[in-house]
């Protein structure tokens, strides 16, 4: 009987360790896959709109009584048809030269009978032309007058404060920078290149220079806007690595990072800030001030809850965030389901459908006011919440927490409270997708740029960041904004001229297209 029971031991134990082998081995297939898909696949998480009907399927599976009503889906696929695409229109406001085209004087007669002919219109075609950038020389005359009498009386005209004393660099030729690099991601290097075809011989470090005491410069404008942000009822925060050569006690390969605070609506601002960690004691800096109950939305990042906890913060969760771990899960699993010809729904679909049901919602409600968007919540996101909540509590006990499929449903479930706390407000975003969008210009850049040389230039960076994103966010031609910050700030002596350049308030005359 022992060695029978031996035997059944022996058993059980192999089963234990076939089984951890499987999710192992299942776990590097997973690893594989990521990796193929992270460096040959396509990035977007858009889903297909058959996400509706597998919505459905997933309900069916917590709630069989109920009634799902399924909608026919036709497909109409035009053929030999084509679509023409509309000539660009040019704005009204671009400069225009007109060349005239006409017959000679014998060309006017009627070859026929020989009477002179009479002009009955015109045909005209517009072409878009463009002068390359050229440089002038503005000379700044300053008028000295003496009395002729006592011979010692001296009075010299004053001019206008500089945004860099002493310098050649004007207004608009430091705002030209500025947005080449910070707007358009173009590195100082290859402007070097660029002013040189032009005529100038530029040295990269002067350019960098520029751009530090610039960005010391509008640290008052800066200082307004993170006041601004404060106060809104609603905040967003995230944050994103960047490389710093020359940092105290690190090594230029370490990490530092840029993190992003902003606010949108009305007036929106957007606030760069450099820090050389992602200690939380950053985020507890940035909310500082913050009045009690504000809604902050963030990521999973657990270095913010101290700071939410300290200024008694609403903390909110980003549907975004848990979204894209179900999107990966299901990139990685379709591979495989090509490979064996299945089509069967997977719980990632499931997960999905059931997330891209509360967006349905949102795209619905997104121009309704806060009152009305609080009530459609209610009657139609929060059933889908609850079912949801019934189908992780389902599943994932039965799910190995190693793999991805697991992971993703461990981030649900841990930021459960976080993500559904934007059912009990009409003004409270569903995710954190719009500072996401205005931190892809830095990320763009970084992949050009590549690391600062200093903190000062890191900092230098994060404000010119901000204005410039501040500005595109309230409709303003970045060049035509800062140009116009670098020539006012620096006479701007009470703190009212200083926030008459704030970006929601500025009045700009020259302003064309915004950037």
């Amino acid at each position: 009987m022992s060695n029978v029971a031996d035997l059944h031991q022996e058993n059980e134990h192999l089963k234990a360790q076939i089984h951890s082998q499987q999710h192992y081995i299942k776990q590097l297939e997973e690893a594989l896959l990521k990796a193929r898909q992270q460096r040959f696949g396509a990035s977007s998480e858009k889903q297909s709109p058959d996400q509706i009907t597998l919505f459905n399927e997933a309900e069916t599976d917590l709630v069989e009584s109920d009634e799902i009503e399924e909608k026919e889906h036709t497909t109409t696929v035009q053929s030999h048809t084509r679509k023409k695409r509309q000539r660009i229109a040019i704005p009204d406001n671009i400069e225009r030269e007109d060349i005239t085209y006409d017959l000679t004087d014998s060309e006017k007669v009627c070859p026929l009978d020989g009477t002179t002919l009479k002009p009955i219109g015109e045909d005209t075609h517009e072409q878009l032309d463009i002068i390359p950038a050229k440089l002038k020389a503005i000379r700044h005359i300053r008028k000295k007058y003496a009395c002729p009498c006592c011979e010692q009386y001296v009075v010299t005209a004053k001019k206008p404060k500089q945004p860099i004393e002493k310098s050649i660099a004007s207004p608009g030729l430091l705002a030209y920078i500025a947005t080449n690099k910070y707007c358009d991601a173009l590195p100082l290097y290859r402007q070097t290149e660029l002013f040189k075809r032009i005529g100038i011989d530029f040295n990269r470090t002067q350019l960098a220079s520029w751009m530090i005491k610039t960005g010391e410069l509008i640290q008052p404008l800066i200082n307004l806007m993170q006041d601004h942000i404060r106060q809104q009822s609603v905040m967003h925060l995230d944050e994103t690595t960047v490389q710093v050569l020359k940092e105290q006690n690190k090594t230029a390969q370490s990490k530092s990072y840029m993190w992003v605070m902003a606010c949108y609506g009305q007036q929106p601002a957007v606030l760069y800030h450099y820090a050389p960690s992602r200690s939380g004691v950053v985020a507890e800096n940035l909310l500082q001030g913050t009045p009690p109950n504000t809604a902050v939305i963030v990521d999973g990042y657990e270095g913010y809850q101290k700071a939410c906890d300290t200024q008694k913060l609403k903390r909110l969760g980003c549907w975004a965030h848990a979204r894209r771990r179900f999107v990966n899960v299901q990139k990685l699993t379709q591979g495989n389901k090509k490979q064996k010809g299945k089509n069967k729904v997977g719980k990632a679909d499931q997960a999905l459908a059931f997330i891209q049901k509360l967006y349905a919602v949102e795209r619905q409600i997104k121009d309704k006011p806060i009152d009305e968007r609080y009530q459609i919540r209610q009657a139609q996101s929060k059933p889908v919440v609850e079912k949801l909540r019934q189908w992780l509590d389902k599943n994932l006990p039965h799910t190995p927490p190693k793999v991805e499929l697991g992971k993703a449903m461990s981030y649900l479930h841990e930021q459960w409270p976080r993500l559904i706390g934007y059912l009990e407000n009409g003004a409270y975003p569903i995710d954190n997708n719009p500072v996401e969008n205005s931190i892809r210009p830095f990320t763009v850049g970084r992949k050009n740029w590549l690391f600062s040389n200093s903190q000062a230039g890191a900092h230098a960076s994060a404000n010119l960041y901000s204005l410039i994103e501040t500005a595109k966010a309230n409709d303003h031609n970045p060049y035509e904004y800062l140009k116009e910050v670098f020539a006012k700030l620096p006479n701007a002596d009470q703190v009212e001229e200083i926030e008459n350049l704030l970006p929601w308030q500025v009045e700009l005359t020259s302003e064309m297209i915004p950037g």
